[in-house]
């Protein structure tokens, strides 16, 4: 059986109290807690939010709040953009996330969910290369910790400011198996939306039995395309222009 349960930052004005309260009133079984630095926020919707700070964790309260509520932490999950074109903020966000890795382990969640980030001017050989640059380093956090990690699959281009690529390089199987193939850890998988595939007019349902071992985490959302949009746009066009995140 599958739990069911929400992203946090849903619920941004509400502190992990009132998040793990909400959950349990209205019947959810688990949560995926957002653990953005208190001292960097991120103007950009569903970001910024912080549920738990890793840089002031404390264990024992979470587990007693977790524990009288009943619900359990699905992820931590933290979504910037680790290969930013700034290298300077890109190392802030990738210290983060093994931060992060590290507080899951102390706190005996499964998973931490991110981006694997993308510089957009660059085409995604040249993101690929970043990737296996970087990357690695976070991933042995990982393995050392025994934590996996859910890179979901959205693309990051909603904004005009995110062309002409996007800010997350992990967007099709063809990407994902590039990436698998230069980090064979099985500790990275997916946190997979298959809504994503949808506006990219991709079959989202084969994707769930080729890499049924690498499904760490599932985000799961409605997606409307207006397909007399996309017939004026195109597919090239600011996704927002055709399609609707449900």
């Amino acid at each position: 059986m599958l739990n069911l349960g929400f992203v946090s930052a849903i619920l941004a004005d509400y502190d992990l109290n009132g998040v793990l309260k909400f959950a349990s009133e209205h019947k959810f079984t688990c949560v995926e807690l957002m653990c953005w630095p208190s001292s960097s926020a991120d103007t950009r919707r569903y970001a910024g939010v912080t549920h738990i700070d890793v840089d002031n964790l404390n264990v024992d309260q979470i587990h007693s709040l977790t524990r009288l509520y009943g619900i359990s932490i699905s992820g931590l999950g933290y979504y910037p953009n680790p290969l930013d074109p700034n290298p300077e903020q890109a190392e802030f966000y990738r210290e983060h996330i093994k931060k992060i890795i590290r507080a899951a382990a102390k706190l005996g969640v499964p998973v931490v969910n991110t981006f694997i980030g993308r510089n957009p001017s660059l085409n995604i050989s040249e993101n690929l290369k970043l990737y296996a640059e970087h990357w690695p380093a976070i991933v042995k956090v990982a393995e050392e910790n025994n934590v996996k990690i859910g890179i979901e699959n959205c693309p990051m281009w909603f904004t005009d400011d995110e062309w002409p690529g996007g800010k997350n390089l992990a967007t099709t199987p063809a990407i994902w198996d590039r990436m698998f193939e230069i980090i064979p850890s099985r500790i990275l998988g997916l946190n997979y939306d298959p809504s994503h595939l949808i506006f990219q007019m991709m079959d989202e349902v084969k994707p769930i039995y080729d890499y049924r071992d690498r499904l760490h985490h599932i985000h799961l959302k409605d997606v409307k395309i207006y397909r007399d949009k996309l017939n004026r746009v195109g597919i090239m066009a600011n996704p927002l222009e055709y399609h609707s995140p449900k």
